[in-house]
């Protein structure tokens, strides 16, 4: 026994390791916490401590008190802290990183998915998931449509990999019922939620948060698609996201409570008037907000139309009518009636850029909106930037006054400037016809849908016919 005593005694005091268990250093309560987080090693833990402030926020039951025990633990340990730094540079990359860099282990790459077509039948090249996909998603050139599907591909493909443990065309129908209660709540909150950063951020995630009702029923629409078109080439056999519902998701139709009455919109405008006198933008950025409200408003351009048009789009017809030529969405050919409202809207802005007001002096080429520096134009992520802060700026004028508006200009998009378009077209007396025409819907139910009428008006007219009867 004496012996023992003394080996004991003359034995190192232990150290953490880097690859130490939550559970070895930490007491039990909080080690259960980080462990339902998914953070399993001192590794994990150590990459979050240092990296950013109130780091414990998106930990479900740590709170600040169990955050200062472990930073205290790291204070006393600040090996650990180097030794995670240099994990960084020589460990394998996070198990859940962007489309882009996602590298497919081969047992879960599809090749051999179960519910694969016959590979003689496939019309398509691609051997395995992560190509097949690639494919659907080279199939829609705008941007913006690119960027929205390659997001539910890139969630559902992570989660297949990392939660599932099987191929994108291994999922089961009931992989997709997972799928969707998972899209409420993603957890571990510490492998899929993060903060909005960079892609090329190691602290990207696929998720900032839980999805609304709305945006689950989307995505699974979204997927829903993919496999019917992966089904197409021949490349599956099934669609696991058949029927695959959202309780309480409304169908996928216009929301035309997304626009402005007229009232509302004259004092939006009225504060656009004194953007560079009283609320301190530069006066060239109030210029253009200006022509991109006007402009956006008189005609119901989409904003990724609007950055792509040019002056080459502008023509005159034999009838002197001024129309714009434009590609929507489908990559569908179209034309815009421009109104005088538009007109002169880019007149002023032509001649604020610089830019000759007379046609035959034009470089088809110039964009119709502008940057602040150049001739150049912008890119539809800064059209919406710049109206949010327009959006937020109006807000914060008409928030002692006017409270429910600066709610709803907080939650307002470049969007609601078409859906405004369309509204005030059909109440000022345009034939449906002429507003779907211009706004290019495929079908005229859809404008129906700005047929909605004043709810105050309506209250009133009811109110009047139906007096309860004087005392």
């Amino acid at each position: 026994m004496a012996a023992a005593i003394e080996q004991l005694r003359s034995a190192a005091v232990p150290v953490p390791l880097i690859g130490d268990g939550v559970d070895d250093w930490l007491e039990p309560r909080v080690a259960a916490v980080l462990r339902r987080a998914g953070i399993k090693t001192l590794a994990d833990l150590t990459l979050r401590v240092p990296r950013r402030k109130r780091w414990w926020v998106g930990i479900d039951g740590l709170g600040v008190a169990g955050a200062r025990r472990i930073e205290d633990f790291f204070a006393a340990h600040e090996d650990l802290t180097d030794r995670a730094r240099a994990l960084l540079v020589t460990s394998a990359p996070s198990d859940v990183v962007p489309w882009e860099k996602i590298v497919v282990p081969y047992e879960v790459d599809g090749t051999m998915g179960l519910h694969r077509a016959p590979r003689a039948s496939c019309v398509l090249r691609a051997n395995n998931d992560y190509d097949a996909v690639h494919a659907w998603l080279s199939l829609h050139e705008a941007p913006a449509t690119q960027r929205a599907y390659r997001k539910e591909a890139e969630r559902l493909i992570l989660w297949a990999i990392v939660e599932r443990g099987v191929a994108l065309s291994s999922l089961a129908t009931e992989d997709a019922v997972a799928y969707r209660a998972f899209l409420r709540q993603p957890s571990p909150r510490a492998r899929w939620i993060g903060p909005a950063v960079p892609r090329t951020s190691t602290e990207w995630r696929p998720f900032a948060n839980g999805l609304s009702t709305r945006s689950r029923a989307y995505a699974l629409s979204v997927l829903s698609s993919m496999f019917r078109w992966l089904i197409e080439q021949r490349y599956v056999l099934a669609n696991p996201f058949a029927g695959i519902k959202v309780r309480g998701a409304k169908l996928a139709t216009l929301d035309t409570t997304r626009s402005f009455s007229e009232g509302e919109w004259r004092l939006v405008r009225t504060v656009a008037e004194g953007l560079e006198w009283s609320y301190g933008w530069q006066p060239s950025a109030a210029h253009r907000l200006r022509f991109l409200i006007d402009f956006s408003y008189s005609t119901g351009l989409r904003a990724g139309e609007l950055v792509h048009a040019t002056l080459g789009d502008l023509e005159v017809d034999a009838h002197g009518d001024h129309w714009l030529r434009v590609v929507g969405k489908g990559s569908k050919a179209g034309k815009v009636v421009l109104p005088a409202l538009a007109r002169g809207a880019l007149d002023r802005h032509m001649a604020q850029r610089g830019v000759p007001v007379t046609p035959a002096k034009w470089n088809p080429a110039t964009p119709l909106l502008g940057s602040l520096d150049g001739e150049a134009g912008i890119t539809s992520k800064r059209l919406w930037a710049i109206v949010k802060r327009f959006f937020a700026t109006t807000a914060d004028v008409l928030a002692d006054t006017n409270p429910a508006l600066a709610e709803k200009l907080r939650q307002a998009t470049p969007h609601w400037m078409r859906h405004t378009h369309a509204t005030h077209a059909l109440q000022r007396g345009a034939e449906l016809t002429t507003v779907r025409d211009n706004l290019r819907h495929a079908s005229l139910s859809t404008t129906s849908m700005y047929l909605h009428s004043d709810d105050v008006r309506r209250a009133k007219q009811i109110g009047g016919a139906f007096e309860a009867p004087a005392v």
